[in-house]
């Protein structure tokens, strides 16, 4: 995923047909976690409501800005975008850092919200954690389009997308191992803990297939 690229030609990140997939799966996780995680948005008589009622003018702000970010993302994948429309491209890049860096520290503040309502203090900590490796990412990867180290743009940006999918990853294991509410806060601290590494095997297997493909042409 890239914010902004020189108009040189770049290698995609992974074969056309491996990204395709990935990114439907991806697409998959968005609709699983919206029917049945936040279905709540589309019935007003849900109880959800009633629980996110006192803090709910900062959950539409953090709500709009990280839904931004995990929308926008994968369009910063596409060389196809990024050759033919640069500047929406670059508007894309942009506001998935503006949803990175609104939507995160909100995060923060909502969970310690929770936290005073009774929730685990354990779940403040890990969006903390999530928030700072998000922020972190996303400017490293921002310092590194400015510098015009395009590789390492490209390896910090997938670090970045890895960390805003936390929170569809944790909503979709929940519902669909049906996780006891005690087991909650494992999940949580599992999801945070594997994004690096996620994102760095997405790297190996793209730096595999680099590889093979030059191999085979020699």
């Amino acid at each position: 995923m890239t914010v902004e690229l020189s108009s040189g030609t770049a290698k995609p990140l992974l074969p056309l047909s491996a990204k395709t997939v990935l990114f439907a799966l991806i697409g998959v996780l968005y609709v699983y976690t919206l029917v049945t995680n936040e279905s709540f948005l589309f019935n007003k008589s849900d109880p959800e409501w009633a629980h996110i009622a006192p803090f709910k003018m900062w959950l539409l702000p953090h709500g709009m800005a990280a839904a931004f970010a995990l929308f926008l993302g994968p369009f910063q994948f596409s060389e196809r975008l990024r050759r033919k429309y640069l500047a929406v491209h670059k508007t894309f890049g942009y506001l998935y850092i503006a949803g990175c860096f609104i939507g995160a520290p909100l995060g923060i503040y909502i969970e310690w919200f929770e936290e005073r309502l009774g929730a685990a203090r354990s779940f403040t900590m890990a969006a903390g954690a999530d928030a700072v490796l998000w922020i972190f990412a996303t400017s490293m990867a921002l310092w590194m389009i400015r510098t015009k180290r395009m590789q390492q743009h490209r390896q910090w940006m997938i670090r970045s997308f890895a960390c805003a999918l936390i929170f569809l990853e944790v909503r979709a294991i929940s519902v669909f191992f049906h996780v006891p509410e005690t087991l909650s806060e494992t999940v949580v601290w599992c999801c945070v803990a594997a994004a690096y590494p996620i994102a760095d095997l997405v790297l190996q297997i793209d730096e595999m297939l680099r590889q093979r493909a030059r191999t085979a042409r020699t």
